[in-house]
């Protein structure tokens, strides 16, 4: 995996778990030992869905980039249903608290969606490749004029 693709998906991971660390921390105050696991088992889920996600958009981007817009899109609403999914699924659970573990997984997936927003506007990628001279053997041109 290049560099960027590394970056950024430490500059989303990173703040999602400690946005899922505080709330473990809240939950467990409010909810007690279930309510923690409960949020801790949402951050890791989210940590999980989404950055598998971000990395086969990536890969997507790189090798087929005429589909990264669809692909995306379709990406995140299947990533979106499957935390539904989850969610339903582990409604009534006893083996920690549905509730925080259902608010832990919206505030942890907003996490996401805003580190990953800031880590692709920080980011320095160019949209263009560059032609460098040296891959034609020409020497550059002077098209200016000498004063």
């Amino acid at each position: 995996m290049p560099s960027n693709d590394v970056r950024t998906l430490l500059q989303t991971a990173v703040p999602t778990a400690v946005a899922g660390a505080v709330a473990a921390a809240i939950a467990g105050g409010v909810a007690g030992g279930k309510g923690a696991l409960g949020a801790v088992v949402a951050t890791i889920v989210v940590i999980l869905f989404m950055g598998i996600g971000l990395v086969v958009l990536q890969r997507t981007a790189k090798s087929l980039p005429h589909l990264f817009q669809a692909m995306g899109l379709m990406l995140y609403t299947a990533q979106l249903l499957l935390l539904f999914i989850f969610v339903a699924v582990f409604k009534n659970t006893t083996m920690f608290n549905p509730k925080a573990f259902a608010i832990t997984l919206v505030v942890t997936t907003l996490a996401w969606i805003g580190a990953q927003a800031r880590a692709h506007m920080k980011a320095k990628i160019l949209y263009v490749e560059p032609e460098s001279k040296s891959d034609k053997g020409e020497k550059p041109k002077n098209t200016g004029s000498r004063s």
